[in-house]
């Protein structure tokens, strides 16, 4: 049978070439299948673990059920290894869809199918699906006419269903069994016209909708029927037309050898000639099949010889049956090599003879060890299997850092107090920081094209002490969005379950040597199979173990570092080969029935060669090497059970020979062997480097690993070293050792994935030019492929050591493996791919070494075009009907206009990026590239760009298209937008002198981006015009038109069948202006008030022939679109009010925009705008004609609608009046008659600020200006001098631009259909050079490589796109519900800020009073001495706090008018009773008093002794909250000692910019103060607890303040822990104290000691808490009382070791995010997901206490509308997430508005207004006037929270009282009539006044009507004409 195999797979291979359609013989089709049940009856008892519910006479073809067979996997591996490449499906229609209608299929049988292709998939098996085989669905067969509806709605449901796993399809495998199920009263013929319909209609959908990665789709016919179907019209279609390919069952009757060639030869009758694919193969009457297998074979591929049929494949299942007569039949599996190719090749190194038997290792040497080295080295050009993984794998404790993040616990790997071992003290805290950069890690990924990444999970993260109780839940969501994000960039995920980093906790109970660790490791293992198995089908149980063993607990060079080679090594692998088995029989008993997936293991081995390869003992421990560094795991897994028997002789000898034991090898109990024993399903192999090996030297009984097993290791010194010392570059050891491998082990039943190879690179070489590497990727991988094509090993992957630099264990960070580079010197650990990356990639897309077959793939589809663009036929007005835009939106309010917009962009959006060609090409003079313009002009001295900079070489993107693509599938772009250099194309500018390299570098690149799935944007001409050309006079000589013609056909004609998306022109205002105008661009020509306007008019007219030509000659081929870019800056009138201001608004828009715009969407001609100004300018210029050149009507007519979508590119705004300029010299400028500025409260730029709303009302502007087109922006970006990667002022840019044109798409109806930023990478920004960044990209211009690094921006540009725009988050959307009941409401006050009378009855001073009356402390001069005068106004405040509906009321006692020194030596009674009274009226009005004790305002008599500097503070304290204890506390039932002690402490104390002022001590006062402060909190505490809690039943506490702070970069582990300090140094400052244990934080305690002795003082300027101060302070609380207002973006700043203060000890700066709300207060930025978040902390971190807020709101400046919707859009949205905190579990208790009223705003003045109730402050009488606020607050305090409206209208939001009616506008006097009135009154006098006289007119009127009529009738009647004056009138 052998004989016969060989003689069938040589001659189909050698027939294989036949197969034209798909490339190579690599695709020809070899099928089996499909899978009946009489089948799966014979393979459930030899090949399964599980009973059989097959029959064994049942022959027909099996329905999927779950769970699939297990032996399914097993069983298409070896049809696999048997060279079938592609596996028969049959779906079965009724089963799908057993209504008949995609609406309601059945899903579980769905699912079966997706997983039973999954598997055959995972076998390398490809399906060959057919659509229908047998059994209509029942709705089908009533009615016939209705069913080629039903099978194409079928088809869609199929297609959609499981396309990304079918590549090939059939309609139907057998029409005259179907035709038999329809009805039998129409004729056959017109049954056949249905089914020919019905598969008609399902090539249609399969290929306008489906078949874009390349699909196929056919039917099979009958061979006999082919003529047949030919001979008629209607049906031909099943042959040819309908189909990819012709599809046949062919029958060959052996007595009739003539039959084959007679079916044959019809099929030659077919024009053109159609590749076929034999679908079914059977033979008739062939008695003996067996015996004649190979003459049948023969005769059949003659017969197609002969009749030169072009066949892609065949039906092999009848050749699998070994034994067709045995029932158990199955597929003849290769026993040593794959039959395909067994025969007609013989193996390297054949001239040694037949391979000597025995060893596996010595038929390996056998085979090699003769080879030349020519023969050996020979470099094997071809391709790896289809279905080869390529990968690149990591190590968690490499490259994750996060080492304490999220629970984490510690790893062995993790620095325990003692200084690291590793090179230069290296630790792996941070490594690479992966753990906070999944999305960077992901577009790496995407980058490389990586197919598969092998990742390990680390144990520690999961469960933070090795074993439950419960797995980290954050760990748990990091791996599961790493996989949700690999899943989504289609990218395999590999999971190592351990890769070294054993968790400390387990390894302090012996980690390794403990038996215990087994059932550990079982339950980590079944807990991530459990919770990742559905997105993780390949599963390695542990990496390289051999490491673990040998380094970590034999030399003790890696963790945990136990050096005890003779024992602990071989424990250590004896549990962990436990544990392995362990676990695979876990996932294979529990999770491989429905995961599918597989569960092997990678073990780690170099090859070993005989140093003397004459000597038999150096052979012999060569073998003995490999069997005890691969064989001691491989052996027991993959052989027997059991360790190698070299092994353990070996072991035993050196025993027996020492005298004592050297090593201990425990030993396998045999049901240990038996679990063992095949407990993989593929053997991962990691291989770097080779050795030569010899006989141990010399016996010794010091146990060592080379000594226990008797060699010694050497190198050639001819061979190539790394950078590591242990790695040489040996390629041809990876062959030899996977030859050995499968000889040895797998023995082509278990596949081998190579899961490791790659070397290092040292830190003193080229970081990125890593061509060492390139050449070791380069032979080792083609070593490989020898072992898989000519060695047939199986081998199924090849992955990449590492994707990126990491932490190597001892050698720190010095030894680089990473195909990215990383910079640990960042804190933001960028990445930047080297040359080995790019080099990688096209291994990846070549799948091997053969030159890559360029695919002309359709490119990716963008939207839906208008077939034309209709233009108006008329002039846009003066000013244009597009000022209706001002209108709108120039008096918007500044929070309304910049409120963030939630929502996504149509589906079909098109996200890209920009360059141009001069900007980033480079190459100028390279391959016959001519020179352009702009090589001319920088190459000119003088030329005024900066630096002297050049394009030569630019971004080198010339000769770096590898990686220009690598960063676009990175991004995650649908769209590039570059451009062409017309030099580089047309050296000459002509089409005489065609450059084809330059034609070669846009083919590769376009070709490059279809691959990639990404739509070219071209544009013809982006500034860079042929020198030569420009010799002839440039855009100047009218033969331009023509030649940008000719070029521009040229490009069509080329490039078009990819390139949809076509702009002529790019800004050709800036072409004409500064290239004609003002001259500061090539080709510099000065004619400011002539070039710019005959530039435009020829640029207009190019533009126009090259439209039409497109339009004419290719737009019907080639259906793509054609426009032009042009730019704009929004024009915001200065007054929108004032007509003029408008008008010039309007002009500018016109004269730069609408220059080129209005004649091509408009009439063809310059709008009136322009016109009128230019031709009357030059009329008083005294010209005989305008200036600006007109247009015949035949040019107008050809202009107009010359583009199908409207292209824009906008950066910035401006702020636009009119003026008058100078007449004279004319310039296009001074044309315009305008005047322009920037508001410098505007964010800037390098080049411009950035005003985001301009956008929205540009992009609405030319809505209304041009129609309702289609709209791109081609460019959008911002220019910025800092290179950092960390470009956070970029990221706000586009974030809040995008946001704007979410706006304007979603709000005002704008067609927008793309968005691109500018620009990919940073480039040569023309005059500027290199100074200025645009790009996503960094691009280091230092460096001859151009390395690209992703900047932050470019994270956030991809995450925009994934979301395809800005939706909201689920976790801020409104939530409806209610508070808990008794939930307090409340709002707050505080004495100095309200009260006033601040020397009034027996009043002492305050420091406030002080601070207030000294020069330039507050704003304005003002001072809280009179304030809202609450000291005389009870009553009102009582009526205010009604209008809130609140049950409480907030409100402190001033120190100094109780104690007016401070002290209890005087007590005001005076100031007391107020305090009584206001008590009083609360509790008569049913609100109850929360008195806070101390807000801020110190008597100045204490602060004259030291205030809280002075330790006598905290009795002083003591005796004050005792006196109100004593008077108030009856009443009193919530106290609050101190108020944010922060501020009181660090602004008071530290800034100075709170009374008292004092900064000059910024280093301790602060910290004195606070300790102070803390210990004056706790002793009022004590003393309420101790003395008035029994009697009185109060609470106490202390209120504490903090912002919540987000990192702002949240991928740095910096920035991280900066926003983790900027908390704990504010609120953890006095809340760890309080609440947790008495003393300060550790985050304080160890920044401000370390720095304390780094600036040489002797010990921390922080104080301590003795032991007893401590005890007393902790637990010092009865609820936290908590103020916030809003969040901050933190980063890390340090700080030089001299400056001593708060801000350098925090170390952190921050920012906040531009498209947060601003506020009336600078540092308070509208920010409500901050609130649930720092409450969360709270309960976290201080173990959920109750928290009553109490402070919350926001200010608002120069506020005269009482509806502040602002304030309720923050209280709103503030108070909602508080009730997402309770829902949290967060103990809310309460809420407490700031503030009741507006009030004095300490150092702010009255200029900031926080209150829900506005006070005229000019008003003397000083009301309180409810704002919209009061109303709505009070609507939440009624409710209780916020009814869901969807339950109705519920009681408590019925309004119980009227809104605001008082106008807050100040009070002004109008003199009227010699009086002086208020503006109402004067008001009304007017209209009394106008009223007076429309009556007094009334009443002449009617007087003299009177009197005229009385005097006709005294008269004789007058002629008609004598009318008096006043009739008339």
């Amino acid at each position: 049978m052998e004989l016969a195999w060989n003689s069938v797979f040589i001659v189909l291979l050698s027939f294989s070439c036949w197969g034209l359609d798909w490339k190579s013989d690599r695709n020809f089709i070899s099928a089996a299948g499909p899978l009946t049940n009489d089948l799966l009856y014979n393979l459930s008892g030899p090949l399964g673990t599980q009973g059989s519910n097959f029959t064994a006479e049942d022959k027909s073809i099996y329905v999927c059920q779950q769970p699939l067979p297990a032996f399914l996997p097993e069983y298409f591996g070896s049809v696999h290894a048997s060279e079938i490449t592609h596996y028969k499906v049959f779906l079965p229609w009724a089963q799908l869809l057993p209504a008949g209608s995609s609406k309601n299929p059945d899903t579980k049988t769905v699912q079966c199918y997706r997983r039973f292709l999954e598997t055959l998939k995972m076998a390398q098996l490809q399906p060959l699906v057919v659509l229908h085989h047998q059994t209509l669905p029942a709705s089908t067969v009533q009615r016939s006419e209705v069913f080629a509806d039903l099978f194409a709605d079928y088809a869609t449901f199929a297609f959609h269903s499981f396309g990304d796993l079918v590549e090939i399809w059939f309609t139907f495998s057998d029409l005259e069994e179907v035709i038999k199920e329809l009805p039998q009263q129409e004729s056959r013929s017109s049954r056949l016209q249905t089914l020919t319909d019905a598969h008609r209609r399902a090539y249609e959908i399969y290929h306008e909708k489906y078949a874009s990665q390349g699909g196929k789709l056919s039917v099979v016919l009958r061979a006999d029927a082919v003529s047949e179907l030919l001979l008629e019209s209607s049906t031909s279609s099943l042959a040819k037309g309908t189909v990819d390919f012709l599809s046949l069952d062919l029958s060959y009757e052996c007595p009739r050898e003539s039959s084959l060639p007679q079916k044959l030869s019809k099929l030659q009758t077919m024009e053109p000639k159609v590749k076929i694919f034999i679908f079914n193969l059977r033979f008739q009457d062939c008695p003996s099949t067996k015996k004649n297998l190979t003459g049948l074979l023969f005769s059949l591929l003659e017969a197609i010889s002969e009749n030169q049929v072009l066949t892609i494949g065949f039906d092999l299942n009848t050749l699998l049956s070994c034994s067709p007569s045995s029932k158990k039949s199955r597929p003849c599996a290769r026993t040593d090599r794959p039959p395909l190719q067994a025969a007609g090749q013989q193996r390297a190194g054949s001239s040694a003879g037949p391979s000597p038997q025995g060893s596996a290792y010595r038929r390996v040497w056998g085979m090699f060890a003769n080879q030349s080295g020519a023969e050996r080295d020979a470099f094997l050009q071809d391709v790896f299997p289809e279905g080869f993984l390529w990968g690149v794998s990591t190590g968690a404790f490499n490259v994750e850092g996060g080492w304490a993040e999220g629970g984490r616990g510690a790893s062995v790997w993790d620095p325990q107090g003692r200084p690291s071992a590793t090179e230069g003290a290296a630790t792996p805290e941070v490594a690479s920081d992966s753990y906070h950069k999944v999305d960077t890690d992901v577009a790496l990924l995407r980058g490389l094209r990586a197919q598969v990444y092998k990742f390990s999970i680390s144990w520690s993260r999961i469960f933070p002490s090795g074993r439950g109780p419960g797995p980290s839940r954050r760990g748990v969501a990091y791996y599961g969005r790493l996989l949700d994000s690999l899943r989504a960039a289609r990218v395999e995920p590999m999971a190592t379950l351990f890769h070294w980093d054993l968790p400390r906790a387990l390894q302090e109970r012996g980690g390794w040597q403990n038996d215990s660790v087994v059932d550990a490791f079982l339950d980590y293992a079944a807990f991530c199979f459990a919770t990742f198995g559905d997105r993780v089908k390949l599963w390695v149980t542990f990496h390289e173990p051999w490491v673990m063993s040998y380094a970590g607990y034999g030399t003790g060079r890696h963790a945990p570092g136990i050096s005890d080679p003779g024992v602990a090594s071989f424990k250590v692998a004896h549990l962990v080969l436990k544990a392995h088995a362990r676990v695979w029989h876990h996932y294979n008993s529990h999770y491989r029935p429905w995961q599918q997936g597989r569960v092997g293991i990678v073990l780690n081995s170099d090859w070993a060669e005989p140093l003397s390869p004459e000597s038999p003992e150096d052979l012999r421990a060569s073998e003995r090497f490999l069997h005890f560094m691969l064989g001691w795991f491989a052996h027991p897994i993959f052989v027997d059970g059991d360790y190698p028997a070299a092994l353990k002789a070996q072991i035993q000898r050196m025993n027996q020979q020492c005298p004592s034991p050297v090593a201990q090898l425990p030993e396998f109990t045999e049901a240990e062997k038996q679990l063992l024993k095949g407990s993989a399903d593929f053997l991962g192999l990691s291989h770097y480097t080779s050795r030569l090996i010899s006989k141990a030297q010399q016996d010794s009984c010091i146990p060592s690993y080379d000594t226990i097993g008797g060699f010694s290791q050497h190198v050639d010194p001819a061979w190539p070293q790394t950078s590591s010392p242990w790695i040489y570059v040996v390629p041809w050891g990876i062959r030899r050792l996977l030859q050995f491998v499968y000889l040895e082990y797998t023995k082509g039943k278990v596949p081998i994935y190579l899961a490791g190879n790659g070397m290092p690179i040292g830190e003193t070489e080229d970081l990125f030019e890593d061509s060492l590497r390139v050449d070791y990727f380069n032979k080792y991988i083609n070593e490989v492929l020898k072992a898989i094509k000519e060695d047939s090993v199986d081998v199924r992957s090849y992955i990449a050591r590492a994707l990126m630099d990491g932490f190597e264990g001892p050698s720190g960070y010095s030894q680089r493996f990473g195909l990215h580079h990383v910079s640990f010197n960042d804190s933001s650990k960028p990445r930047t791919p080297r040359k080995s990356a790019y080099f990688f990639t096209s291994i990846i897309e070549k799948n091997g070494f053969l030159p890559k077959v360029v695919k002309r793939l359709p490119p990716p589809s963008t939207a839906d075009f208008p077939p034309k663009m209709r233009a108006f036929t008329f002039p846009s007005d003066v000013p244009s009907k597009a000022k209706v835009v001002w209108e709108k939106f120039s008096n918007q309010p500044k929070f309304e206009r910049d409120l963030f917009y939630h929502g996504t962009f149509r589906d079909d959006f098109l996200w890209g990026v920009s360059s141009s060609a001069y900007q980033i090409e480079g190459a100028w003079d390279a391959d016959g590239k001519g020179p352009s313009i702009w090589d001319n002009f920088t190459h000119t001295p003088g030329s005024n760009v900066k630096d002297g900079a050049t394009g030569d070489i630019a971004c080198d993107s010339y000769n770096q298209l590898d990686a220009d693509l690598n960063m676009l599938r990175a991004l995650k772009v649908k769209a590039y937008r570059f451009s062409f250099s017309w030099s580089r194309i047309f050296p000459t500018g002509r089409n005489s002198s065609i450059n084809r390299h330059g034609v070669d570098y846009y083919n590769r690149l376009i070709n490059g981006l279809v691959a990639s799935n990404i739509s070219p944007m071209v544009t013809l001409f982006h500034w860079d015009l042929p020198q030569a050309l420009q010799d002839i006079g440039g855009w100047e000589n009218p033969s331009l038109i023509e030649l940008f013609n000719s070029y521009a056909d040229f490009c069509f004609q080329t490039f078009g069948d990819r390139v949809k998306f076509w702009m002529t022109f790019n800004e050709p205002t800036y072409q004409a202006w500064l290239g004609y105008g003002s001259g500061e661009f090539p080709p510099l020509v000065k004619d400011p008030g002539w070039g710019p306007y005959r530039i435009g008019h020829a640029i207009l007219k190019a533009h126009a022939r090259v439209y039409h030509t497109y339009d004419e000659k290719y737009r019907q081929e080639q259906k793509g679109v054609i426009s032009l870019s042009l730019s704009a800056h929004w024009a915001e009138p200065k007054s929108p009010e004032i007509p003029r201001d408008v008008e010039a608004a309007d002009r500018m828009l016109q004269f730069s925009l609408g220059w080129f715009a209005h004649p091509i969407f408009r009439n063809g001609d310059y709008p009136d705008a322009m016109k009128w100004k230019v031709g009357n300018r030059s009329e008083l210029q005294h010209l005989a004609t305008s200036r600006l050149p007109s247009f015949t009507e035949e040019e107008k007519r050809y202009i107009r609608a010359t583009a199908d979508v409207f292209c824009l590119n906008t950066y910035y705004s401006r702020i636009v009046q009119h003026r008058t300029p100078r007449l004279n010299p004319p310039s296009y400028e001074d044309d315009w008659e305008t005047t322009e500025e920037e508001d410098p409260s505007w964010p800037s730029t390098a080049l411009n600020r950035a005003v985001p709303w301009g956008t929205r009302r540009l992009l609405s502007w030319i809505k209304e200006e041009y129609g309702d087109i289609p709209i791109y922006i081609t460019e959008n970006g911002v220019g910025l001098t800092n290179p950092q990667v960390e470009d956070t002022d970029r990221i706000f840019y586009h974030k809040t631009y995008i946001n704007e044109a979410l706006k304007a798409y979603r709000l005002d109806g704008v067609d927008l259909r793309g968005y691109s930023a500018w620009s990919l990478m940073d480039n040569f920004e023309w005059l500027n050079g290199y100074t200025v960044k645009f790009g996503l990209y960094h691009v280091d211009f230092n460096n001859t490589n151009r390395p690209r690094t992703a900047r932050a921006s470019a994270r956030y540009y991809t995450e925009v796109i994934t979301n395809n725009g800005m939706p909201l988050p689920r976790e801020d959307e409104f939530l409806y519900g209610h508070f808990p009941e008794g939930f307090i409401w409340s709002a707050a006050s505080a004495a100095y800020q309200i009260e006033g009378a601040w020397r009034a009855d027996g009043k002492g001073l305050s420091i406030w009073d002080t601070f207030s009356h000294t020069p330039l402390r507050v704003g304005n001069d003002d001072t809280g001495d009179v304030a809202c005068d609450s000291y005389h106004k009870i009553a009102e405040d009582v009526v205010a706090l009604q209008n809130l509906g609140v049950s409480h009321y907030r409100f402190s006692v001033a120190w100094s008018r109780v104690l007016p020194d401070g002290t209890t030596k005087h007590i005001n009674e005076a100031g007391l009773s107020y305090y009584v009274r206001l008590i009083d009226a609360l509790l008569a009005a049913n609100i109850k008093p929360q008195v806070t004790i101390y807000h801020w305002d110190l008597p100045q008599a204490l602060q004259d002794v030291g205030g809280w500097e002075n330790e006598t503070i905290v009795q002083r304290f003591k005796e004050y909250a005792d006196v109100l204890f004593q008077r108030l506390g009856d009443k009193v039932k919530f106290w609050i000692t101190l108020n944010e002690p922060f501020v009181i402490a660090n602004q008071g104390y530290g800034y100075g910019t709170s009374a008292p002022g004092i900064s000059f001590r910024p280093g301790t006062a602060p910290y004195i103060v606070g300790h102070n402060l803390i210990k004056a909190h706790a002793e009022a505490w004590h003393l309420y607890n101790d003395v008035y809690r029994a009697s009185q039943g109060g609470v106490i506490s202390i209120t504490i303040s903090s912002d919540w702070a987000e990192p702002r970069d949240p991928s740095n582990q910096e920035d991280v822990e900066a926003a983790r300090r900027y908390v704990q140094f504010m609120g953890g400052w006095f809340a760890h104290p309080i609440f947790k244990n008495g003393d300060y934080n550790e985050v304080m305690k160890t920044r401000i000691r370390d720095r304390s002795l780094a600036a040489g003082l002797s010990k921390s300027r922080l104080p301590e808490f003795t032991e007893s101060e401590k005890r007393r302070i902790n637990g010092t609380y009865d609820f936290f009382g908590f103020n916030h207002y809003t969040t901050v973006l933190a980063y890390n700043l340090d700080y030089a070791s001299w400056i001593s203060s708060f801000d350098a000890d925090r170390g952190v700066a921050s920012i906040a995010d531009r498209s947060w709300p601003d506020s009336g207060s600078f540092w308070l930025k509208m920010t409500p997901f901050g609130f649930r978040k720092i409450l969360n902390w709270l309960k976290e971190e201080y173990n959920n206490p109750p928290i009553y807020i109490t402070e919350n709101g926001v200010s608002q400046r120069g506020e005269t509308d009482l509806n502040d919707t602002l304030r309720i859009y923050y209280l709103r949205s503030y108070i909602n997430e508080a009730l997402k905190a309770v829902q949290d579990k967060v103990d809310l208790r309460g809420y407490t508005v700031w503030s009741v009223m507006d009030n004095f705003e300490w150092a702010t003045g009255f200029a900031e207004r926080f209150g829900l109730h506005f006070v005229n402050y000019t008003d003397p009488s000083l009301p309180r006037i409810p704002k919209a606020s009061a109303k709505f607050f009070a609507s939440i305090a009624r409710c209780n929270g916020f009814p869901d409206p969807a339950a109705g209208p519920h009681p408590c939001l019925q309004p119980e009282g009227a809104g605001p009616t008082v106008s807050p506008m100040r009070k002004e006097e109008v003199r009227f009539l010699g009086l002086a009135l208020g503006v109402t009154e004067a008001q009304t006098a007017l209209y009394v006044l106008f009223s007076l006289a429309i009556l007094g007119v009334c009443c002449v009127t009617f007087l003299s009507y009177k009197y005229r009529k009385h005097s006709k009738q005294g008269k004789t009647q007058a002629g008609q004409q004598e009318l008096s004056t006043i009739s008339a009138f």
